[in-house]
Formats: structure tokens, sequence, C-alpha cells
């Protein structure tokens, strides 16, 4: 190994390139924003508004190691990359000009010994990454196979069980982590979110004195905005803390007699016979090789004529990779997988739902993240007390990204409503749609 690196390296030449001149040997063209680094090299336009500092040998590292999303991300998590002329809480502009405007190459096999041996044998060194990152997804199977019950729950916990005290700045009075629905790009978050809730309820149907169970219910929003309206409902969730907030705030609301949320997996819920099941945000988390037995269970649980709406990020292909890239899997949703809406669809139907409508609301959600980043900027100093800074550029990066994919329809959000019908085949639902935008 000794002899591969010093034929790689160059045995004890000095290095030959700056950090600046290896950025621009794998770009195409001029680099799209400013890069700075500690070395004291430079590159991009002059008159450039954003950009990145590069400010440690350890960035460096990092970089070099994890090529792609995820060594940036150590970096810039681990306070070694900076931003310029961006907030640390929302590097938008950043990616969008990259995004829009990057050319990247394929070195040519002298270009990566040109880099290798200017780098050294110290920035090609692995140091560990920064705290907030998981284990890869082989070294997980301590906490149980992928989609048990146990690794779902440790899973749920590392990104939910962060604060609840940080999640009401970002997210906002509703406590609402999914999309949210605007009749205008001017509606507040909290105009958007109530009418996503208004939304789903007039989908499903509900009406007083009607039975809901919620599945991956989060801070308890649709539980609570159906119990204000007469409907018995209750949520489940893996995260203590979302479930301890949830309640809270049903009895302040005094909804207690009509809602609870519970602590728990889905699939321990022992009641049946369901008019409406809402499922918001946790198909995601599920595994698409375990849909089947998801939509199963969800269809079980509903008495015929019941309803279901399954609302979920989605990507705009059926086929290809479902995994999260490197950096969503290791510091944001470990073990996610999407699929498109094909998928699900088809899952629903083949386990007997009637499929009835599905819509496609990814620029929704893009507006939604461009709300919670604003809050994550406006509360920066809190936010950073409260859960500290790396964690705090975590869900900076990440908002800030997924708001690009759902722009630029690398992800979508579909909501897909269904009916178990009856012993004779009927839905039971008027012969046209019967919700208002």
């Amino acid at each position: 190994m000794d002899s591969f690196f010093s034929s790689l390296l160059g045995g004890g030449r000095s290095p030959e390139l700056t950090l600046a001149e290896m950025l621009d040997t794998v770009s195409e063209g001029p680099f799209p924003i400013a890069f700075t680094a500690y070395d004291g090299s430079a590159t991009g336009p002059v008159d450039a508004e954003v950009g990145v500092n590069l400010k440690t040998p350890r960035g460096a590292n990092f970089i070099a190691t994890a090529p792609g999303d995820l060594g940036l991300a150590r970096a810039f998590v681990s306070g070694d990359l900076d931003l310029i002329g961006a907030h640390p809480g929302d590097p938008y502009p950043i990616f969008k000009k990259l995004i829009e405007e990057i050319r990247l190459r394929r070195p040519s096999p002298k270009d990566v010994a040109a880099i290798a041996r200017s780098l050294g044998r110290d920035r090609l060194r692995l140091l560990p990454p920064p705290p907030q990152e998981t284990l890869p997804r082989w070294r997980r199977v301590t906490e149980g196979l992928r989609h048990s019950k146990s690794r779902d729950a440790e899973v749920i916990k590392h990104h939910y069980d962060v604060s609840n005290a940080f999640y009401e700045k970002v997210l906002g009075p509703s406590m609402t982590y999914t999309c949210a629905v605007y009749h205008s790009p001017e509606d507040t978050l909290e105009q958007a979110q109530e009418a996503k809730y208004q939304l789903v309820f007039d989908k499903l149907g509900l009406e007083p004195g009607m039975r809901l169970l919620d599945v991956g219910c989060g801070w308890g929003g649709m539980v609570r905005f159906a119990a204000a309206r007469g409907v018995k409902a209750i949520g489940v969730t893996l995260s203590r803390e979302q479930a301890e907030w949830a309640n809270k705030a049903i009895a302040e609301q005094g909804l207690s007699e009509l809602a609870e949320v519970r602590f728990s997996d889905y699939r321990e819920v022992p009641e049946t016979g369901f008019d409406r099941i809402s499922s918001i945000g946790i198909t995601e988390h599920i595994g698409v090789s375990n849909y089947p037995a998801y939509f199963q269970f969800l269809f079980d649980k509903l008495r015929p004529g019941g309803r279901l709406l399954n609302h979920c990020i989605t990507r705009p292909r059926n086929n290809g990779a479902i995994t999260a890239g490197a950096f969503i899997d290791r510091y944001v949703f470990p073990d996610g997988e999407l699929t498109g809406s094909g998928k699900i669809i088809t899952v629903m139907q083949d386990t007997g739902f009637d499929v009835r409508h599905e819509e496609n609301l990814r620029e929704h959600y893009a507006l939604t993240l461009k709300e919670w980043v604003q809050n994550l900027v406006d509360n920066w100093d809190f936010c950073v007390s409260e859960v500290g800074e790396g964690t705090a550029r975590v869900w900076g990066l990440y908002m800030a990204g997924s708001r690009l994919g759902f722009e630029n329809n690398i992800i979508q959000l579909h909501q897909v409503l269904g009916v178990k019908p009856l012993a004779n085949g009927s839905a039971d639902v008027p012969l046209q749609p019967w919700w208002h935008w």
C-alpha cells in the first residue's frame, strides 16, 4: 500500500496544484461561483455575489475522501466550508447557481494523479465524520433489520427527537412537518398548512362522529384539525417527543375526549373498522418492498366504504434507484426510500383499493420549504443554541436542497385517494370531486 501511495503522490515532490486549480481541473468552463481556500488560492468570477470558502485542511480531507454530496456535507456541517453571500441556514442561492451553471468533467488519469500528489497523503486520510452523521446502511444492522420495528424506531428518533423547541421555530405554530397547500404564493405558511388539512379532510369526506386513524401523525396536526370538527381521531408516532407535545396541545385545545396521539408503531394499533385513514408523510419511511404489507394493513383497518388518503414524497419515475443520496441517508432520513406515484397506485390497487384521485403538489412543497428555511434563518441564534450549529447547518442544507429538488422535478409530492369498496363493488362516492380548492 505504501508503494502505491508513493507512486501516486510522486514520492516527496512538492504540491503542483493549488486547491483552486484542482477545482478548475474538474470544471468544464469557468467555475460559476466564487471559491476561496485556506491556501490563499481563489477561482470563479471576481464579481460573484455568492460563493464558498474552504477554511481548513480538514474540510479538504472530507471532500477528497468522500467525493460528491457526502464530502461537501461533512465539510459544511463541521464548519470547515463556509458560504459567501448566503446565510448558513439557507444555501439555496448557492445551490441554485451551481445546479443551473456548473459543468463538471471527468479528469484524465494524469489530472487525477496531479490532484492526488498535490493533496498529499494527509489530505487523503479518512477522518471521523461530524457527530450528526449516522452509520452507513450496511452498519445499521445492530439496530435491527431494515424497517423492523426496532430499527424504524431508531431512524425516527434520529430525525424527529431533536428538540420540540427547535421545530416550533422552524415549522411555525402549526408544528406541521409536511407539504402545505397554497391557494396563492402570497399565502402565509399557517394559512397554507390549514388549507392542507382542510384538503385532506374534504377529500376523505370526514364528518362529525366518524373515526379517523392518522398514521405517522407527527405533532398531531391532522388529529387536532379533525377532532376540532367533531371527528374521533387516533394518531400514532414513533417519536416520544412528538407524542408528548401533541397530547399536551390536544388537552390545551379541549379535545381530549375526541383525540389522542400514541407513542407507538402503527403496526401495534389494535382497533379496526375506521371510517377514514390519513397517511401523511410516513410512506417515505416504510420501504418500497414493504408497501404491500403497509397498504394491506391500512386496508384491513378500514370498514367497507372507508377511505385512505396517502400523501408522500415521490420520484418522477417508477424505475431507477429508490434509496436516498448519501447526505440524506446519513444525516436526514436514514433508510428512507422513494419511488414513483405509479408504484404507490399499483400497490394500492393490487391491495384492493379503488383509487379515485391523485395529484402532484411538488410546487407547493417548494413554497413550504422556502418558508421553513426563512424561519430557520430568522431564528438562527435560538436554533443553534437549542441543537448546535452543526445540526442547524444540516437542516439548512437539507431544506434548501429539497426546495430545489421540488422546483426542478427531481422529487415530487403526490396525494392518492383510495376507497375500500363495499361488498357489491361500490365505492360509495359522488360522481364528481366533492372537495374544493
